[in-house]
């Protein structure tokens, strides 16, 4: 469920990554049996294409990486979180439009 433009993060590598990224970093938090999920995974693949360069983004499996779901209050999903240097700069719970996402991250560039 991620495309190329899109890092598969684990709990080994999550708190680097968004620690250590130059650019903000959009987290997709999704599960495979996710159906609103599945559905807002092309969006956030277009989002990775049009903002390549000037955001990163990347999705961590909550079944998989409890711990940092447990960490950041990730308690409904699709969840996706904008940090920069580490910090969580705005979060978004459920289905969100491409417009949407685009307003969220232009917010913070």
């Amino acid at each position: 469920m991620a495309g190329d433009k899109i890092v598969v993060l684990q709990e080994e590598n999550f708190k680097e990554f968004i620690g250590e990224s130059a650019a903000p970093v959009l987290v997709d938090f999704w599960a495979e049996w996710c159906g609103p999920c599945k559905m807002i995974a092309p969006v956030v693949e277009e989002v990775a294409e049009e903002f390549e360069g000037k955001v990163r983004v990347a999705k961590l499996d909550v079944d998989e990486n409890q711990d940092v779901a447990a960490s950041l209050k990730v308690i409904s999903i699709p969840t996706l979180i904008l940090f920069k240097g580490g910090n969580e700069l705005e979060r978004s719970i459920g289905y969100k439009t491409k417009d949407e996402l685009r307003r969220i991250i232009n917010k913070h560039l």
